[in-house]
Formats: C-alpha cells, structure tokens, sequence
C-alpha cells in the first residue's frame, strides 16, 4: 500500500512541474502560430482570444457574447488530458508502476482545471474566493503581461517554465494603460 502511495505522489509531483512545461509548449508552439495546416488553436487563442482581451481595460470581459472565447472548447481538456499522460503512461508501463500514472492523471487533470478556472476568473472577475489570495494577483500580473507582450509568460497556472526557459516578464519595460480591479496589480514600470 505504501509503495502505492508513494508512486502516486511521485507522479503527481513529476506531472505538476511536467504539466508546466506543457502548458508552455501549447501555448508557445501551437496556441500561437499555426502548426502546419493544422490552425484551429492558433486562430482560437493567438487571432480571436487575444483581439478580444489585450491588456488595458478590455482585458476583463466587455460585451457578454465574447464570454464564450474565455475558455478553451469543452472537448480540448480530454485530448490536452490525453497527450499529456503520454510520457507517463511510457513511465508507468516500462516500470510496472500503474499507480504513477494515476498520480500522473491527478495532476494533469488538476493542472488543466486550475487553467481553466484561473484563466476565467481572470478575464471575467467577481471578487471570488480565490481572487482574493496574493498568488491569484501575482498570477493575474503574470497573465496580463502576457496579454501586453505575447511572446512572454505563456503559463497561467504555474510559471516555472517561463524562469527556466527565458520567457519569464515579472514588470512592463514601458508604462501602458493596464487593467485595474481588486485582484490586478501593477505591473508597470518602478520608477527611479
């Protein structure tokens, strides 16, 4: 039973900091330029969400027919869920060890809600539960610099991924009329 637990834990643990890295594959490789012929998540997010939400104050929902380009479509969390217990499922089968792919599982089905919880308080704010805690507001930043500036901070959830691989922008290098609201901070510019 321990060693159950304890492969379990081992792939939830490797999955949330695998799931940080995926995320920011997506979203880098596939979420933001066409990949092949294949366009429909390029169009979704790089071409609609973002036109839609930038980082001044449209970045909170403005007309309520754009709400439905906040969320990925229902059927991308199974197959983003499937393509990510690949290397685990490869994991638990060369080991033996099926408990880490139900750690595996854990993690990434979390990990893709969390995305997609966060990501909708974000865009549609309320002043909920989870608005209120430092990490939302930091995470809240972190999105909206993304929004300003594309091609940095492509995690929402967790942005190990961006420090590790150089895409990581914690302030704007130039002031902008950014979003406000209780969970937004500032993220312009510390002035001299």
């Amino acid at each position: 039973m321990n060693e159950l637990l304890l492969w379990c834990a081992a792939g939830i643990g490797a999955n949330v900091i695998f799931a940080s890295f995926f995320e920011w594959s997506i979203h880098k490789f596939v979420m933001h330029r066409p990949v092949g012929s294949f366009r429909y998540a390029f169009q979704a997010h790089a071409v609609v969400h973002h036109q839609v939400f930038k980082a001044d104050h449209t970045y909170h929902l403005v007309q309520e027919k754009d709400k439905e380009t906040i969320p990925m479509a229902w059927w991308n969390g199974p197959v983003i869920i499937l393509i990510g217990l690949l290397p685990s499922l490869a994991i638990a089968w060369l080991t033996g060890h099926f408990a880490f792919l139900l750690g595996a599982f854990i993690a990434i089905a979390g990990y893709y809600g969390t995305y997609e919880y966060i990501h909708w308080c974000m865009h549609l704010p309320k002043q909920r539960r989870v608005e209120k805690p430092w990490i939302f507001r930091r995470l809240n930043g972190h999105h909206l610099l993304h929004h300003r500036y594309m091609h940095k901070n492509f995690n929402v959830v967790f942005p190990l991924a961006d420090l590790c691989l150089g895409t990581l922008m914690v302030r704007s290098k130039t002031r902008f009329a950014q979003a406000t609201g209780p969970s937004v901070p500032c993220v312009q510019p510390i002035e001299a």
